[in-house]
């Protein structure tokens, strides 16, 4: 070996002992932001009805974005579970399905009901085997390298976005199942996470408490008082934004939030409120609870693992309403807001990601300066437009949704301004269908680099990794 060539060898030897692993440039601390429903049509809109055309969120500063594809298993456009899932195991799966492998099926295995007290959803038939089996997700990949974790969503904390991150099942609507698999040494505890999720916050209490006649009629059939478990466990209850201040933010802290405000029927019966419907005296916002979540989180030196799901968006633009949506889009960005002022990003990755989008439409080239949610305008006379029978339209309509009249009549100012208006749609549906259309990825942080060009829901989790010490 020439004097040169020893001399290269020697160079690399001593940084390779001088830095091992290169552990400096991981990140140490993850935080996922899911935007439900977060297409970009969504945010374009949002931006423009809040900050007007030269305005910007929050997330339109994060400085790398990728294009995603929202396939799944079986069906050309993600629903939340599969979509969740793949962000959060790096597994693509079939719709419906929570955090198993590609082996699992859901159809033919959604929940009946109780046989006994006829409680809707309660009878769990995904198999015990022989369906596939479970895939890690990075909150048991955080709990294993003793890291903090915690979850928080706008929907219900069993459905399917934010069960993605801590539960295995066969079929999202095993509800009262997801929430059993989340409580320490309980029968059906997933023990993959150890001690628990150091901090759970969402909506409805219902499956987490025993059923009872005239008082809890969608309660467990089995009769578990599961907040009661964890309580013995060391967790600290919260109900509203009062308690939820109140707790404590150490470094043992365990929280689990329910939030009961708008317990109600149909599809999203026991999410929280959308944000223009809450009680902001009472009720925690998305940024609120973010926040707190942080605030116990960061005090673990191993660093943390947080999923945050703004799920409100998704269940307002299927219910055909624009403006809740966007709302809630806005409250998605403060939440943002509020992590990034908070933690340290020489250490910590931020991500912002839809999980898939909806037929929401944006008609562009109305006039400047014009409320989104108005009329579509002309851009040099400022008059309303109108299609070829002569009747004005709106700037957002939708593709499916609950709003589509047997024959299209003029619209007016007072009406679609109304906060109950749901914007017309060309196909009607009860409730408003997802998109198969790519949605976006924001990144910053250290790491965020990687989050660039094309890419789907199953790489995310592949970056992820890779920009941290998971």
């Amino acid at each position: 070996m020439t004097t040169w060539a020893a001399a290269v060898v020697a160079t690399i030897v001593l940084a390779a002992v001088a830095c091992p692993a290169h552990a400096e440039h991981e990140a140490k601390s993850i935080v996922i932001f899911v935007g439900a429903g977060l297409s970009p049509s969504v945010v374009t809109a949002a931006r423009v009805g809040r900050y007007k055309e030269d305005g910007a969120l929050t997330i339109d500063g994060l400085p790398y974005v990728a294009r995603v594809r929202t396939s799944s298993l079986d069906a050309q456009g993600a629903d939340s579970a599969a979509a969740v899932s793949a962000m959060l195991t790096g597994v693509k799966v079939r719709n419906d399905v929570v955090a198993m492998d590609g082996n699992t099926k859901s159809v033919g295995f959604a929940p009946g009901r109780d046989p006994i007290r006829n409680i809707p959803g309660a009878d769990n038939r995904c198999p015990a085997n022989g369906n596939g089996g479970p895939s890690p997700t990075l909150i048991e990949l955080a709990i294993a390298k003793g890291k903090a974790t915690g979850v928080v969503t706008t929907a219900r904390l069993t459905g399917a976005g934010a069960s993605s991150a801590y539960a295995h099942v066969c079929h999202r609507d095993t509800e009262y199942e997801i929430a059993r698999q989340a409580v320490p040494g309980g029968l059906g505890y997933n023990d993959k996470l150890g001690r628990g999720v150091d901090v759970m916050l969402g909506g409805i209490s219902t499956y987490w408490r025993p059923y009872e006649a005239g008082k809890r009629p969608r309660g467990r059939a089995d009769g578990r008082e599961l907040i009661g478990e964890l309580q013995t466990r060391g967790y600290t209850y919260v109900t509203d934004l009062v308690s939820l201040n109140a707790a404590p933010a150490t470094a043992n802290t365990k929280l689990i939030g329910l939030f009961d405000f708008a317990d109600g029927d149909g599809p999203w019966q026991g999410a929280m409120s959308h944000e223009s419907d809450r009680d902001p005296n009472r009720e925690p916002s998305l940024a609120q609870m973010t926040g707190r979540a942080l605030d116990v989180l960061m005090k673990n030196p191993a660093g943390f693992v947080l999923v945050v799901d703004a799920d409100g968006i998704n269940s307002a633009l299927r219910g055909g309403s624009a403006r809740r949506a966007l709302a809630d889009t806005i409250a998605l960005d403060d939440a943002v807001k509020v992590a990034i002022e908070k933690v340290d990003l020489g250490n910590t990755i931020v991500i912002v990601a839809g999980d898939h989008a909806t037929t929401l439409a944006y008609i562009g080239g109305g006039r400047r300066g014009v409320d989104v949610l108005g009329l579509q305008t002309d851009p040099v006379t400022g008059k309303s437009l109108i299609d070829s029978d002569g009747n004005t339209y709106t700037s957002l309509v939708y593709g499916t949704g609950p709003n589509r009249p047997d024959k299209r009549a003029s619209l007016d100012t007072p009406t679609v301004l109304n906060r109950d208006y749901l914007q017309e749609s060309a196909i009607k549906l009860p409730r408003g269908m997802g998109s198969s259309a790519d949605v976006v990825v924001y990144a910053t942080g250290i790491g965020a680099e990687r989050f660039r060009g094309s890419i789907d829901h199953p790489k995310i989790f592949t970056l992820l990794r890779s920009a941290s010490d998971l």
